[in-house]
């Protein structure tokens, strides 16, 4: 938590899937909100997302970091098959929570798996949100180049930003630009040098540079 902004639990009982998480509400806010979400493993606690929902409180947006319905149902582990469809509903009730809060954009975040959820709504309800930021796009299981996850880019319209660290196993830089030509959307992909899926964030080790890269190049693809 930073001074700029405040940070308070937040629950949608009324949705369903429920809606669970922290809200940033920056001291001076924009009209822009955003949802951020976590990966297969991890949660909303995570310190990637608190540095990066403080970030972009910090530069005016209201910020929900939230649990993907897996991990309310479960504190541990990945997902289980067949629970994606759930997972992305997830998404979809928080970005209408956010939308009850704020009179501008709506954008969607995720890590790694988050953000591959994301991604996937978007390419089904192209309107459903006004662009993407994406951490760690898994682009592929590590070693298996072959078995890319980019069935639906062709169908994402929205503008994506794309963070992703140069020695990520789930996706090379070369491999990343390659698959950005086939969204049809506007893209940028931010390269995070030295740094693996974590984004330089494990345990207690946190690339302190990273969130406000991250704003950055997420002002200067969204205006």
């Amino acid at each position: 938590m930073t001074s700029s902004n405040h940070v308070e639990v937040f629950t949608d009982a009324s949705a369903d899937p429920l809606v669970r998480g922290f809200l940033h509400r920056p001291s001076q806010p924009l009209q822009d909100g955003l949802v951020l979400t976590h990966g297969a493993g991890g949660n909303c606690k995570g310190p990637l997302l608190v540095a990066l929902a403080e970030a972009f409180a910090e530069a005016g947006m209201t910020v929900l970091r939230c649990d993907l319905p897996f991990r309310q149902f479960r504190s541990f582990g990945p997902p289980r098959p067949g629970q994606a469809a759930r997972d992305r509903q997830g998404l979809k009730t928080a970005a209408a929570a956010v939308r009850k809060l704020v009179r501008g954009r709506i954008f969607l975040g995720g890590h790694s798996y988050g953000g591959r959820q994301a991604s996937i709504l978007s390419a089904g309800e192209p309107n459903l949100v006004q662009g993407l930021l994406l951490s760690s796009y898994p682009l592929h299981p590590p070693g298996k180049p072959e078995q890319l996850r980019t069935e639906h880019f062709p169908r994402l319209t929205v503008p994506v930003l794309f963070v992703q660290g140069t020695r990520d196993p789930f996706g090379s830089i070369a491999e990343m630009e390659s698959a950005l030509k086939l969204i049809s959307g506007p893209t940028s992909l931010l390269k995070v040098d030295g740094v693996g899926h974590d984004l330089g964030f494990k345990g207690k080790t946190k690339l302190e540079a990273l969130p406000a890269m991250v704003v950055t190049e997420f002002e200067k693809l969204f205006g």
